[in-house]
């Protein structure tokens, strides 16, 4: 938010230079970017002076210009060529001397002595739009006689040089969102620093009801969505250009003035921080104003022109027939003042920032006025400022105030009620502050004391500070005034030792795992866990019944918590494909989001809410490319696969603890699952289907891995890293070649091979695998070898044929697998 240095000292009284200003802002909480010098005038006029036309005569090489001498007020004349139409003897004209710098937007040109048809000139007569006074370009200025030649024009047209403060607001300072608001924190501030300094804004006192010639009747339906509504009626203004002052400020912090009325609620709006709006009165249908809700669907055009479709949550201000602005938020485009109008309707309210928040994120609308009331305004202030908007309407417009205020207030909002402890303040605030001084904080930002003990005090807070309603809320408050760097850093640690929980434990293999995918090529990417619906929509795998879905989204593309890592890295995946960065590694650490409709229960909220923790590896494109030592090579379901074995390994999983399964579903075309014998799944890893590759236009195969990683952290809990000697004797090793069906894996022989032997099988690995001809139809040939090893003996024929005889049996029982 745009702060002027110069509106800010209209409100309080101080010394100090912006850049201090600025600092003792962000002291404050009001965190100040930047500090800016403006001028209302681009260029500040400088080198443009007030001349005198002293001789004019026709260009003898021209049909248009003439050849001046133009009297500066100091020197010697000097001739100027003009090409304006309008240029006369006798004049008195705004003059930019040489050197002198203008602009045309953003492009800056600089006055040099030049020669024009072959006669010199010596700086150049000004038209309005020259000099950034207006925006004709008829002919040249043309000022009165009492004009002073040799005047700056800065000082002719009262330019002034200001400064503007760029203000970060924060959620919890919706108090400070005007220029008043932030005076009195900085009001707070400079009395807390021993300034001598007055808060003020002006008086109201003036203003009178002249008849009640146009009475608009109020009526509020909804006085949930609308607390407060207030008005009044002005009758036989003008729209017209604002003066010079109120457009000035209004340039300054970056609005573009429109006319006199429409400024004056702008003014307003920054000044005090209440949104104004006025309506054309001949356009308030059934001279009353109904402040309810409509019917859901109904069609309503706002000022930009755009058709909206309203929701019965929209609360709506109404004539006696249709709907003229949607309340807090945005204008009709039929509704508001235009140079016709002569009658006004002004209005000021407090809305329900739940109601205004809900209403702007449905339409997709951030407005000053929206921006405002759905983080809280001062309900009580909307009297003093509707009063200083007629005023100023008066005295800019015209007009007389032709009805009382109606004002809609059923149920006024009291201060908040907050006790304060002063141990509690010290234990928080770790110093000792004196009450004097806690107390001297809190009454300079308007909180009021209501009662007072030597244990504390209790403070009645306006409305208007919405986040202070608890103790803490009013600690923070006395510190940052106080100053933080007035608390001095202690010279002695007090800490409480703690252990390592799972949580520490998990997040160490986390570092070492990304370390060794890092290691391997890997980059890690960190998605939003907000995605699109959409992309669930037709899914079995992930059911659009169990996604997590947000109650005010920002937008479609960010409406649920994702189930599945998968999409975030396939939108990664994208962006680098169509930046020409095809082959990529990526993981990423996660949360993935669950709803269970099934598991609703009113007195526990978030029974049917689940989150995990997981997992995921995505693989596409080449493995090795435009290597001198090595042939491309894409990337295959085996490397990712290998991946997957490996960061299990690292973590110490025992694989006679898991089953690997084949994995069918919409996610995968071709995929494995790996479960613990309990059923719980600890990963999938697979090829992603066609489908789901078109959906985010990738040409390439993407292999996909996704890990349960909460899962995987239980069943290594009881794993342990055990050290021991190689063994002294020898392991043997056999082979079998095995006539099976091609429906059985792999996975299957080596569960059945663990379950047969548990001591002395070391491994069983896959070497060969053969089908074609001389093979019965619905068969395959897998070879696979068997290392068995005794830790304490040497092993012999006997105890080896035994253990090998009762792997062939099993494998022939289980499998009906048959030797070669």
């Amino acid at each position: 938010m745009n702060i002027s240095y110069n509106w800010l000292k209209e409100y309080v009284n101080f010394d100090l230079t912006p850049e201090e200003v600025a600092a003792a802002l962000t002291s404050i909480g009001l965190e100040t970017g930047s500090v800016e010098e403006v001028q209302t005038i681009k260029g500040g006029l400088e080198g443009i002076v007030i001349g005198e036309v002293l001789t004019c005569e026709p260009h003898p090489n021209s049909d248009h210009m003439h050849v001046t001498t133009v009297n500066l007020g100091q020197g010697e004349p000097v001739q100027i060529v003009c090409g304006a139409p309008n240029v006369a003897a006798g004049q008195k004209v705004v003059v930019a001397t040489l050197g002198t710098k203008l602009y045309d937007g953003e492009e800056c040109f600089t006055i040099k002595k030049s020669k024009l048809r072959g006669i010199e000139s010596n700086g150049m007569i000004c038209a309005e739009d020259e000099i950034g006074i207006g925006t004709s370009h008829d002919g040249i200025i043309v000022l009165p006689q009492d004009a002073v030649p040799g005047t700056p024009a800065k000082d002719y047209y009262n330019v002034k040089s200001d400064y503007v403060l760029e203000v970060d607001i924060t959620p919890n300072h919706a108090d400070a969102c005007s220029h008043y608001g932030v005076a009195r924190d900085f009001y707070a501030y400079l009395i807390q620093n021993g300034k001598q300094a007055t808060l003020k804004r002006p008086s109201v006192d003036s203003f009178k009801v002249d008849n009640h010639d146009m009475d608009i009747a109020i009526e509020v339906e909804n006085t949930q969505a609308c607390p407060r509504y207030a008005g009044v009626a002005i009758k036989g203004v003008k729209v017209k250009e604002s003066p010079e002052w109120l457009q000035n400020k209004l340039r300054t912090i970056g609005l573009r003035p429109i006319n006199n009325i429409v400024d004056i609620t702008n003014y307003i709006l920054h000044a005090y921080g209440q949104p104004l709006h006025c309506f054309d009165a001949d356009k308030i249908k059934g001279g009353k104003i109904v402040v309810k809700t409509v019917p859901e669907g109904t069609k309503f055009v706002t000022l930009d022109e755009v058709e909206r479709t309203l929701s019965d949550k929209d609360l709506m201000i109404c004539n006696a027939e249709e709907p003229m602005c949607i309340a807090g938020v945005f204008g009709g485009l039929d509704s508001g003042t235009t140079e016709q109008t002569v009658d006004v309707f002004l209005e000021s309210a407090y809305f329900n920032p739940t109601w205004v928040r809900k209403t702007a994120r449905r339409h997709g609308l951030s407005t000053d006025s929206s921006f405002r009331f759905e983080r809280g305004i001062d309900p009580n202030g909307t009297i003093y400022a509707l009063k200083e908007a007629a005023l100023l309407v008066q005295e800019l417009a015209g007009g007389t105030i032709a009805s009382e205020i109606k004002d809609n207030y059923p149920q006024p909002i009291a201060d908040f009620t907050v006790e304060v402890n002063y141990e509690r303040m010290y234990a928080l605030i770790g110093k000792n502050i004196p009450a004097d001084t806690i107390k001297s904080i809190v009454t300079s930002l308007e909180m009021k004391i209501a009662t007072e003990t030597p244990e504390g005090m209790t403070l009645q807070v306006p409305p208007y500070r919405v986040d202070v309603q608890r103790e803490c809320d009013v600690v923070e408050d006395v510190l940052r005034i106080y100053g933080y760097n007035n608390v001095e850093i202690p010279t002695s640690l007090k800490s409480s030792l703690t252990t390592k929980g799972e949580v520490d434990y998990s997040h160490k293999l986390q570092n070492l795992i990304s370390e060794q995918l890092v290691g391997c090529g890997f980059n890690e990417i960190l998605n939003n866990s907000l995605t699109a619906a959409k992309y669930y929509a037709e899914l079995e795998t992930y059911k659009n019944e169990n996604l997590v879905y947000l109650m005010n989204p920002l937008s479609s593309d960010l409406n649920v918590m994702r189930q599945t890592l998968l999409f975030g890295g396939l939108e990664s995946i994208r962006r680098n494909a169509n930046r020409k960065n095809a082959d990529l590694k990526f993981f990423e650490f996660g949360n993935c989001y669950y709803f269970h409709a099934e598991k609703k229960n009113p007195e526990k909220v978030l029974a049917a809410y689940s989150e995990e923790y997981h997992l995921g590896l995505w693989l596409t494109g080449k493995r090795v490319s435009n290597s001198w030592a090595h042939a491309d090579e894409d990337s295959s379901i085996y490397e990712l696969k290998a991946y997957v074995l490996n960061i299990f390994t690292r973590l110490g999983l025992n694989f006679g603890t898991v089953v690997f399964g084949n994995l069918a579903n919409d996610i995968y075309s071709t995929a494995i699952s790996i479960h613990t014998r309990g059923g719980k799944l600890l990963a999938t890893f697979g090829i992603l289907t066609k489908k789901i590759q078109k959906a985010f236009d990738i040409d390439n195969e993407v292999y996909y891995a996704e890990i349960n990683w909460k899962e995987l952290m239980k069943a290594i809990k009881s794993s342990k890293v055990n050290f021991k000697e190689l063994s002294k004797y020898p392991a043997v090793k056999r082979d079998l070649a095995l006539l099976i069906d091609k429906k059985v894996q792999f996975a299957e022989i080596e569960k059945i091979a663990y379950e047969t032997e548990r001591k002395l099988l070391k491994a069983v690995e896959l070497f060969d695998v053969y089908e074609g001809k001389n093979l019965e139809p619905g068969k395959k040939s897998y070879a696979v070898s068997f290392l068995l090893q005794d830790e304490n003996a040497t092993l012999n024929d006997k105890q080896i044929d035994k253990t090998m005889q009762k792997l062939v049996k099993n494998l022939e029982d289980k499998l009906g697998a048959k030797l070669r």
